[in-house]
């Protein structure tokens, strides 16, 4: 054996045994793309009750009568905010917007792989991607934010909410910077991410990105690159290759059971993707004004009011979303409803319009203002130890 080959060897199994990533190949489950990407969610059909953001998250036939989710020629999914109705003053107005759950959960095991091109962005506009234990009420249940901002944000958040009694280590091997350690208060565990272009315009500007989230007994890993940064098994994968989170180096965000037991406090989860506008967060005045500076210096007045044309940028593009598990897991769960199932309607075609370009859709409203798995997994069951080796001779 040749001194360089032991040593690669030595640093791939150094690294593998450092408790930060699990060994065990990942294989996969599903992929959510395409035309068939929304066939797999449930549609909110309400207004935002949680963060009491101005929209009304729309059900499945109302985003589709107004082009607020469609695939575009590249095949990737779009969902956009309302960017073409007219809002006036009211005592309450809300504008038209999406937020979707998975039916299926996903179990500690779980690897979660989602390719962005473009997330929302812009004052007052809230885009998250999110995970949320069923069926307990939150947070017993457990939440995990894999891509959070607001306004004009520079970086991206990443957190999780438990329960009192996890807690995310001071030491923890990761490349983002610890913002705040008990997972139990209102803000939950937050690191923010130091790489560039991981939000806003500058991640657009980039071609996008991909996040990845692993969760696993030994912890709570996620991952970020930008467009030229992503990982090679990542960048050449289909949706049947199986995926070895050994090569990706430390995690960007990392919460270990050392103070955080996984299986107490994380129950299989549902995938949220959303945009809300405003609300708790992206609405409040001090955050509002540290990277907007507009007429009133207020979120709703300059913003959810008008023509709507400030949100062009409002829009998600998103080239696929693939769920994996790690080879000694557990079958999934069966798919639940999270939320109340639309009746179903016809895939409109694919269209080549870039969603700042849409015109209105001819029967177009204002927003409503009332409250109102996959059985292959069995089948690509096999060792790992083939693509543990594959990733040492590649090192």
């Amino acid at each position: 054996m040749s001194g360089v080959w032991m040593r690669r060897v030595v640093l791939a199994l150094a690294f593998a045994c450092t408790h930060i990533v699990v060994l065990a190949i990942h294989l996969p489950v599903r992929e959510f793309a395409g035309d068939g990407f929304f066939d797999h969610w449930d549609f909110y059909g309400n207004v935002d009750n949680t963060t009491w953001g101005n929209v009304t998250y729309v059900d499945e036939p109302t985003a589709r009568a107004q082009q607020l989710i469609y695939t575009n020629g590249q095949g990737n999914v779009v969902m956009r905010v309302d960017n073409f109705t007219t809002l006036t003053p009211a005592q309450l107005v809300l504008r038209n917007s999406l937020r979707l759950t998975t039916k299926d959960r996903f179990q500690i095991g779980s690897l979660i792989i989602i390719d962005v091109v473009h997330m929302p962005y812009g004052c007052s506009v809230w885009p998250a991607f999110w995970t949320l234990g069923s069926p307990q009420d939150w947070p017993v249940g457990g939440e995990i934010d894999l891509i959070e901002g607001v306004n004009n944000m520079g970086f991206n958040q990443i957190a999780i909410h438990t329960t009192e009694g996890c807690y995310q280590t001071q030491i923890a091997e990761q490349t983002g910077v610890l913002l705040e350690g008990d997972c139990s208060n209102d803000r939950g565990c937050i690191t923010r991410e130091t790489k560039p272009n991981s939000f806003g315009a500058a991640f657009a500007q980039a071609g996008g990105g991909v996040w990845a989230l692993q969760i696993a007994e030994s912890g709570i890993y996620a991952w970020f690159w930008s467009r030229p940064d992503i990982p090679e098994n990542i960048r050449n994968a289909t949706p049947q290759t199986p995926i070895d989170t050994i090569p990706w180096g430390f995690p960007t965000a990392a919460y270990p059971n050392t103070r955080c037991n996984i299986n107490q406090f994380f129950s299989p989860q549902h995938l949220v993707l959303l945009t809300t506008l405003c609300g708790a967060w992206a609405g409040e005045p001090s955050v509002y004004a540290s990277t907007c500076q507009t007429p009133t210096n207020s979120c709703f007045a300059d913003n959810i009011l008008g023509n709507g044309a400030n949100y062009l940028n409002a829009f998600w593009e998103i080239r696929y979303i693939r769920i994996y598990l790690s080879e000694d897991a557990p079958p999934p769960p069966p798919p639940t409803s999270a939320t109340p199932t639309p009746t179903p309607t016809q895939t409109p075609p694919a269209t080549t319009t870039d969603p700042r370009q849409l015109p209105p859709p001819s029967t177009s409203s204002g927003s409503a203002v009332g409250l109102q798995w996959d059985n292959s997994w069995a089948n690509m069951k096999f060792s790992g130890i083939l693509g543990l080796l594959g990733t040492i001779f590649m090192l």
